[in-house]
């Protein structure tokens, strides 16, 4: 690992303000989606002291609870007395977190996990009150930015030349996602990884007894990004017995970070649970190497990517924040509701395209909604369209998708820390 960070091209990511956090007493767990760079996260972390890391994915390393110790004993035997210890995807280990609950009030211990279930349901048994969570996302388009040492001035932004690079800046992140190693290895990487996440986060970890169809369910969730789902229409699809049983899978799913899904705002709790659910990918490299790539689709793809950016966003640096999307008796659509707190704060429609039929049906109920939630303020995000006008004294704000996805004042949070690693180039 250590090789890793000294001789590629590594980007420190953007939620490295967890850093703070690492303290003894405490246990820091990052989860995400496996092969998103979490092992690397760690090592950044505990890179400014002596550190000792353990990777449990090693076939070596199959053991119980009570063989702990002897890995403790390797660790100070190689690197002395740690400062840290870093534990890669120890929820392999049964009974793992007895053993960190006993050296937590003398180390720093940073871990690391590809199942949000899993690791909660333990640490909630055993480590209450004395854990904080960290999920880690692909790349956003900042980071992929980074990746690709390009460095962009805020004047090129507004020229011909720089607009074009950024275009074809986009659209290769569309394509290829925001794995690390998608970057370097394309398509074969990203089916290699929906295969082990479905088969061993997925069908091995929760004993799946009717693998094919839970394997089919992945398929075709990814391949219809941002689509409406209700657990009913999936069970006649795949001709199972029980919606329980789909309902069940697609927690699985999530638990894995391979998919997540949003409910429909409604203030009223019932209204809400019952109502369709919209299921997005982790990465839209992930559709696009499972499932078929269509002009038709690249819409869904694009509003799949927001969805995910507004997940990174609120993982990242706005945790009060709560994300929907909303839609009225009449069907007209708002695709993301971000509240924080009490109040609705954000309202976003997502469209490739601004043409007068589209504008219409993407301005009508963003204008609904706005008057609903007392907002003064709504935005339309395009490929290329960028204009604002007032409708009913109310502002709509068209902008490029790739522009937003540069910014993060929503957030109060800078584009991205100055420091860097091998003098990556950041973004001014």
């Amino acid at each position: 690992m250590v090789k890793i960070l000294t001789s590629e091209n590594i980007v420190e990511r953007e939620n490295l303000e967890i850093e703070r956090h690492v303290t003894t007493g405490i246990a820091n767990i990052i989860t995400g989606v496996r092969r998103c760079g979490k092992s690397i996260l760690a090592f950044q972390l505990a890179r400014r002291g002596n550190f000792g890391y353990v990777n449990f994915e090693d076939e070596r390393l199959s053991m119980e609870a009570g063989e702990l110790n002897k890995v403790l004993e390797a660790v100070y035997s190689l690197k002395g007395d740690v400062d840290t210890l870093v534990f890669d995807e120890i929820q392999n280990v049964p009974g793992w977190e007895r053993f960190i609950a006993r050296i937590l009030p003398a180390k720093k211990v940073v871990l690391t996990g590809s199942n949000a279930r899993l690791m909660s349901k333990e640490l909630a048994t055993h480590l209450t009150g004395r854990h904080i969570d960290f999920a880690l996302h692909p790349f956003s388009f900042r980071e992929f930015l980074l990746y690709r040492n390009v460095k962009i001035k805020e004047e090129n932004l507004y020229s011909t030349r720089g607009v074009a690079m950024i275009k074809r800046l986009w659209e290769e992140y569309m394509e290829t996602g925001g794995f690390p190693l998608a970057l370097r290895l394309g398509r074969l990487f990203l089916l290699e990884n929906f295969r082990d996440i479905v088969e061993r986060d997925v069908i091995q970890r929760y004993r799946v007894k009717h693998p094919s169809k839970l394997r089919e369910l992945a398929r075709y969730l990814l391949s219809n990004p941002s689509s409406e789902i209700t657990y009913n229409r999936l069970k006649r699809m795949l001709s199972l017995g029980s919606a329980n049983t789909v309902s069940d899978w697609i927690s699985f799913l999530e638990n894995s970070y391979l998919i997540f899904k949003l409910e429909r705002f409604s203030l009223k709790l019932k209204e809400a649970v019952l109502a369709p659910k919209k299921i997005f990918s982790i990465d839209t490299g992930l559709s696009n190497a499972v499932g078929f790539r269509t002009s038709e689709n690249r819409g869904r793809l694009m509003e799949n990517a927001v969805a995910v950016e507004l997940l990174r966003r609120r993982d990242y640096w706005k945790r009060e924040w709560e994300i929907f999307y909303w839609k009225d008796h009449r069907q007209r659509e708002v695709d993301f509701v971000v509240k924080e707190g009490p109040r609705v704060k954000h309202l976003i429609q997502v469209c490739w395209e601004v043409t007068l039929e589209t504008e219409k049906r993407e301005v009508e109920p963003l204008l609904l909604a706005m008057k609903e939630f007392g907002l003064k303020e709504g935005l339309i995000l395009t490929f290329d369209k960028q204009r604002e006008e007032t409708v009913d004294g109310r502002k709509i704000i068209y902008m490029p998708v790739w522009r937003w996805m540069m910014k993060t004042e929503d957030v109060d949070h800078p584009p991205l820390s100055k420091r860097s690693l091998k003098g990556v180039k950041f973004p001014t």
